[in-house]
């Protein structure tokens, strides 16, 4: 069967998705953007069949099985509960929602429909992070005791850098942590099997006015969490660290070794010892079965953002298809990242205390 896709939204993400359902082998039926100029531009200039006048119409359109979602945040909710409501199995951008309710709404509403929600976080699919997986369940790592991680970006950096997401009305009342905070938390949890229990964190917006519009989210994000099973863990977030432009790093340190993950070396993974460290490359022939199977290309052949981002929908339109991929990312996902997102805001506006999360199942 071929998945046929409605897209909402044109901009960066709505490239990335395009060229995503294209390599998936889906067929890009209709888009819709902010305005019909803009919507029939960003279709032209994609590749896709039509332009629809506006969001509401793509939603209701008849000839669709899936809406990917990738408008800004704040329209996250309403843009894919009317899919739903139309019958569309619908791939939402991260943040789900910029509220817990919100995303409460779009689990619930996803499940009584009985469509597949699925949200990119997408950096599940890169073959060394499911090699890491791997090694932490089969007891490689050890128990893990600590947890060094950090996501940093640098195109924030000055002060008359601006576009939408700095806008909370439009953004969210967070911005860095729910745009690239969630996608580290998600990472840790997904690799370890564990669940953050606890966190601590401390926000702060650098610059207070940015293009003439005062800023109400947060520039950078320190945390401190705590797994369910004890290990201890310093998360580092922020879109203003000059010359990192996707630096996501997570280090997990266990009784037997260390492993080191980094998303713009993706081919690699380091492992460390007392007695001697080991870089390991990417090698279908060698690596686990659910790392094997993301490996399009081989040995030596450089995979990338863009083929994580490729097999993540390749993934959602088989479970369109009914299958259950491995560690596909579902709206229940997407809500655990919205739960968290509101500890964070809540435990720093109390000037950094203890916040307790939600305890859902294990990824």
């Amino acid at each position: 069967m071929t998945v046929r896709a409605g897209f909402i939204g044109g901009g960066f993400m709505g490239a990335v998705h395009t060229r995503a359902v294209r390599a998936a082998r889906g067929e890009l039926v209709a888009l819709a953007s902010s305005t019909p100029e803009k919507g029939r531009a960003a279709a032209l200039e994609l590749g896709v069949g039509r332009a629809e006048a506006d969001a509401a119409a793509l939603a209701a359109a008849s000839d669709l099985d899936v809406v990917h979602v990738c408008s800004p945040n704040a329209q996250h909710a309403e843009h894919a509960l009317a899919a739903i409501a139309a019958g569309h199995h619908v791939v939402c951008e991260k943040p789900l929602a910029t509220t817990v309710a919100d995303a409460e709404r779009m689990v619930a509403a996803a499940a009584a429909a009985g469509v597949v929600g699925a949200v990119p976080f997408v950096y599940r699919y890169h073959p060394m992070v499911r090699q890491a997986r791997a090694l932490v369940a089969e007891g490689a790592v050890g128990t893990i005791l600590t947890i060094d991680a950090a996501y940093l970006q640098d195109w924030l950096s000055h002060a008359d850098d601006h576009n939408w997401r700095t806008d909370a009305a439009a953004g969210g009342a967070s911005r860095a942590f729910a745009d690239i905070g969630s996608h580290l938390c998600d990472l840790v949890e997904f690799v370890t099997g564990r669940r953050i229990a606890r966190l601590t964190a401390r926000t702060r917006t650098v610059y207070a006015d940015r293009g003439g519009a005062s800023v109400a989210n947060e520039d950078i994000v320190a945390l401190l969490v705590e797994l369910d099973d004890g290990a201890l863990g310093t998360l580092l977030v922020s879109q203003l660290a000059p010359g990192r432009k996707n630096g996501l790093v997570l280090e997990l340190h266990g009784t037997a070794q260390s492993i080191r993950f980094a998303q713009e070396r993706p081919e690699e993974l380091w492992l460390g010892r007392r007695e001697g460290s080991q870089l390991v490359l990417r090698d279908p022939a060698s690596d686990a079965p659910d790392s094997a199977r993301l490996s399009i290309v081989p040995t030596g052949h450089p995979m990338g953002y863009q083929d994580a981002f490729t097999a993540f929908v390749a993934d959602a339109y088989a479970a369109i298809g009914g299958a259950a991929p491995e560690g596909l990312p579902t709206f229940a996902d997407g809500l655990r990242a919205a739960r968290l997102t509101q500890a964070v805001l809540d435990s720093a506006a109390a000037g950094g205390v203890w916040i307790d999360t939600p305890h859902e199942e294990k990824p």
